[in-house]
């Protein structure tokens, strides 16, 4: 999740364009993290050390290590050690959009720090991405944009975050969260959960988008808006409801029951308070969660 939520971040932070942003996620499974890179978020060398370095690689053929040590910037240990380090994915996206040309590396070295100094997560503490970290970024994210949130929302969202990385794919960036009580629909559906949480939860999407969702999801080349296509997301939704379902029971001993999930066909929706809207962006395009979700209403 660090790396999807640092596109948020860059987005919000007027960074970035969704089509950059967008253009450069997918383009992250094809790129190599370089040395530079790592030795910036390590605090080992400054931007203008890694530009300068880089500029003498084209003057000489040499490693950038080779280099770096030469000029006194590194210590061979260190190169060393930066080469064997786990490198955090958002490092790949930032890197990636300085190749892209959208930001130089002095711009990506200010933003990472800006990233890791908002979310309060430093050094050590994104080598592995840890359920605590996750769940604090995912909290913050949600304060920035001002939405009142409960722990069984933070949940549910860091449950479809997972479930959106394992089964669709990580190439995408939650946009920033917004009240909604009002929404007109393309293609959508949705599911309630009743208990001690009510919950209704509801995924949109465009017929364009929603072949190549179903698509990722099933594992088939799909090509038309069909009933195979439409039964995959309405499995996807089902599928994720039925894990937060167990969630929920493992920690807090609550049982839900679930209903079918079902296309709406309403042109717009009007929803309950405390719903809130999270839009997705794909390279494909951009799909809309909408959850209205409350605890405690026995």
């Amino acid at each position: 999740m660090y790396s999807q939520l640092f596109g948020s971040f860059l987005l919000r932070k007027g960074a970035v364009t969704p089509e950059q942003l967008s253009d450069a996620i997918a383009k992250v499974s094809s790129t190599r993290i370089k040395l530079g890179t790592l030795a910036i978020h390590a605090g080992l060398m400054v931007a203008s050390e890694v530009d300068e370095v880089c500029f003498l690689q084209t003057r000489e053929d040499k490693r950038f290590g080779e280099i770096a040590t030469e000029r006194g910037y590194l210590t061979e240990e260190q190169v060393r050690d930066l080469l064997n380090a786990q490198a955090p994915d958002f490092l790949l996206l930032g890197q990636r959009l300085v190749e892209d040309g959208v930001m130089s590396n002095a711009e990506l070295e200010r933003f990472m720090l800006d990233y890791q100094t908002e979310n309060e997560i430093y050094d050590m503490d994104l080598n592995v991405e840890n359920k605590e970290k996750i769940t604090k970024l995912i909290e913050r994210f949600f304060m920035i944009a001002e939405v009142p949130v409960t722990e069984y929302s933070i949940l549910y969202m860091e449950l479809m975050f997972n479930n959106l990385v394992r089964f669709i794919g990580d190439d995408f960036t939650p946009l920033t969260p917004v009240p909604c009580e009002e929404y007109p629909m393309n293609y959508c559906v949705s599911q309630a959960l009743h208990g001690k949480v009510n919950c209704i939860s509801r995924i949109d999407m465009t017929p364009e988008v929603a072949i190549e969702f179903a698509s990722r999801y099933a594992k088939e080349d799909f090509t038309e808006f069909d009933e195979y296509v439409k039964a995959s997301i309405e499995d996807f939704i089902n599928l994720h409801n039925g894990l937060f379902i167990v969630n929920m029971s493992n920690q807090y001993s609550t049982e839900l029951t679930l209903e079918p999930p079902s296309a709406d066909t309403a042109e717009a929706l009007s929803l309950p308070p405390a719903s809130f809207l999270i839009p997705i962006v794909y390279p494909f395009g951009t799909i809309h969660l909408l959850t209205s979700l409350y605890g405690d209403t026995e």
